[in-house]
């Protein structure tokens, strides 16, 4: 705002008339400033409601807290306080928080449409989760789990043809960065996937702006299931529940790193490279690749 600059020089016996022509800017909405001027402390209650607006956008389930966290990352410092006051009165709720003011608010619209669902002769809408190669569809998803320290969440990325993890990313926090990363991940192993079709839920992790765009930059193609329509990505729940079954719920978990450690090992060394699946022809994820795809295709 050039309006304060104006005064000032004003005040130095610059007239008005001569500041407004060189900086270019009219007269008239500089004295209706003049006559009610915005005060500093309302400049910065402006740039952290724009921060808080910000962070709450990528991750709305963010409770007040995290977004003071999110905002001082932004570079706008505050009071959780003060992040506590501007949030009530923007009404921005975490999504996972009680439900204030509209009841029975419903889910977020998807960001993309359905590229995996078909319908049957008698109009009910069924999942085709089918590749004729590698980096043609991937299935993602998040998962979580208590430790001693608290939760620990998971999102991977499946590729339907081999049914290979190729990305994943465990952290103590379900933000949006979550999925970026997991993707990014999936990504740096595969090498080239554009024009992979990505299918996720409608989760606010894979609705979020930093993921849609992460989506774009890597030239793939998002496609989103209905709401809570577990079915819709049954291919990715089989997994979990795997996980769940023979890692998660063999034993408590003291600590979050003992946890990782044991579901990248998991992931790694016996999912991988250990467990032969029927539907890959009793080969494991890793062997039906080095038989199926050419040396040209087959990523690392």
């Amino acid at each position: 705002m050039m309006y304060p600059l104006v005064r000032e020089l004003a005040v130095d016996g610059i007239p008005v008339a001569v500041t407004c022509r060189v900086l270019k800017i009219a007269r008239q909405p500089y004295y209706r400033w003049l006559a009610s001027p915005v005060t500093p402390a309302e400049l910065d209650e402006t740039y952290r409601a724009n921060a808080l607006f910000d962070a709450h956008k990528d991750d709305p389930e963010f409770g007040y807290r995290f977004l003071a966290d999110e905002a001082r990352e932004a570079g706008e410092l505050m009071a959780e306080r003060t992040a506590w006051r501007i949030c009530s009165d923007m009404g921005w709720w975490s999504a996972f928080g009680k439900k204030r003011g509209r009841n029975g608010k419903k889910p977020g619209s998807p960001v993309h449409d359905d590229l995996c669902a078909a319908t049957d002769e008698k109009g009910r809408i069924w999942h085709q989760f089918n590749a004729d190669a590698v980096n043609e569809l991937w299935i993602g998803d998040i998962t979580e789990h208590r430790t001693g320290e608290g939760r620990l969440y998971l999102c991977a990325f499946k590729d339907v043809y081999s049914n290979r993890i190729v990305g994943y990313s465990i952290d103590s926090r379900m933000k949006s960065s979550l999925a970026v990363t997991a993707l990014n991940n999936a990504v740096a192993r595969r090498g080239e996937v554009a024009g992979c079709v990505v299918h996720t839920d409608r989760g606010s992790q894979f609705r979020s702006r930093k993921f849609v765009h992460a989506l774009n930059r890597h030239g793939m193609v998002g496609s989103m299931g209905r709401v809570g329509a577990a079915g819709d990505n049954a291919a990715m729940e089989s997994f979990f529940s795997l996980l769940q079954k023979n890692v998660l719920d063999r034993r408590s978990w003291a600590t979050r790193e003992d946890l990782r450690i044991a579901i990248v090992t998991s992931i790694e060394r016996t999912y991988h490279r250990r467990r032969r699946q029927a539907a890959l022809g009793r080969l494991t994820p890793i062997e039906y690749e080095a038989i199926m795809t050419t040396p040209a295709s087959q990523a690392a």
